[in-house]
């Protein structure tokens, strides 16, 4: 698999013996691959940086005004779970609930992974457990990392599209273009990102809060 910096620090992270919830800005838009994907999938000529995340599902395109909110359990916290679909809809319903206490109302995704399996080389275009849906199009993607120290959630709602990632594919598979027209803060009208970070801080906690700014 080609050389692709990590998102994160995670041998670090996985050493955080506190329950954590970040709130991650990024300085300039970043291309955040799967764990399991390569960097061939995507053109040459893309303008933005690449880093790798561990955890499963596909690509995504964060930029600077994105809600990205991460959270790390520790093994024996309350939180923990061992099912793996639970721990995602655990972060689903957070999210489900700062949206309604927003005036937002949306349905979680209960089942398996879905969508077309060439699709889902973008985030966005797919289905996974937890994962937030308003008037059938995705709003919160969630993807998570689990280690023995603990689970890391990791979850996003986009600010805008993600038209430029869906061009920046070195093939773009059928139908593509139409399954990544997800829903984002800016397509339903959602201006209060701080007081979704706070509800989602209030709702899931308590935490060790932290606030990370992502440089190249």
């Amino acid at each position: 698999m080609s050389e692709v910096e990590e998102l994160y620090e995670y041998e670090v992270l996985r050493n955080i013996a506190e329950p954590t919830m970040f709130v991650v800005r990024t300085q300039e838009p970043v291309i955040v691959m799967g764990s399991m994907q390569e960097r061939t999938l995507l053109r040459e000529d893309v303008r933005y940086e690449v880093r790798r995340r561990r955890g499963g599902g596909g690509m995504v395109l964060l930029q600077p005004d994105d809600l990205w909110i991460d959270w790390w359990i520790p093994a024996g916290d309350e939180r923990w779970r061992e099912d793996v679909h639970q721990s995602s809809q655990q972060a689903g319903l957070w999210w489900q609930s700062a949206l309604a206490n927003a005036g937002y109302i949306t349905q979680l995704h209960d089942g398996g992974i879905e969508g077309e399996v060439d699709a889902r080389v973008l985030c966005f275009a797919g289905k996974g457990p937890g994962e937030i849906f308003f008037e059938d199009r995705k709003l919160v993607g969630v993807t998570q990392w689990r280690v023995r120290e603990g689970i890391f959630l990791s979850t996003v709602l986009h600010q805008g599209d993600s038209d430029y990632l869906a061009r920046s594919l070195r093939e773009s598979p059928q139908d593509l273009t139409q399954a990544i027209q997800h829903h984002s803060a800016n397509s339903i009208g959602l201006t209060d990102g701080e007081g979704i970070v706070q509800h989602l801080r209030e709702i899931s906690g308590p935490w060790r809060y932290r606030q990370l700014l992502l440089t190249s």
